[in-house]
C-alpha cells in the first residue's frame, strides 16, 4: 500500500498526537490552516466545559457543607 501524498508511510507509527493531527488535516482536506484553527477551538470547547464542571462542582461541595452543617462553616 502506497502512502497518500502528506501522509506519512504505512510502516510508521504516529504518536497519539500526530495521529489526531492527521485527522484534524483529513477532515479540512489538507487545508493544514483549517485543520490547525479545528483543532484549537476544539481544545478551547473541551477546556471551557472542563472549568464549567469543576466550578459546578465546587459549588456543589461548598452548598454540601453548609447543608452539612459541618464545624468551620458559617450558617
Amino acid at each position: 500500500m502506497h502512502p497518500q501524498p502528506h501522509e506519512p508511510p504505512v510502516e510508521i507509527r504516529l504518536t497519539e498526537a500526530e495521529t489526531i493531527a492527521l485527522a484534524y488535516r483529513r477532515a479540512a482536506r489538507g487545508d493544514a490552516w483549517a485543520a490547525l484553527v479545528q483543532a484549537i477551538e476544539d481544545a478551547l470547547s473541551d477546556l471551557a466545559e472542563a472549568e464549567r464542571r469543576s466550578l459546578r462542582r465546587d459549588r456543589l461541595v461548598s452548598r454540601g457543607y453548609v447543608r452539612a452543617n459541618l464545624p468551620g462553616t458559617v450558617t
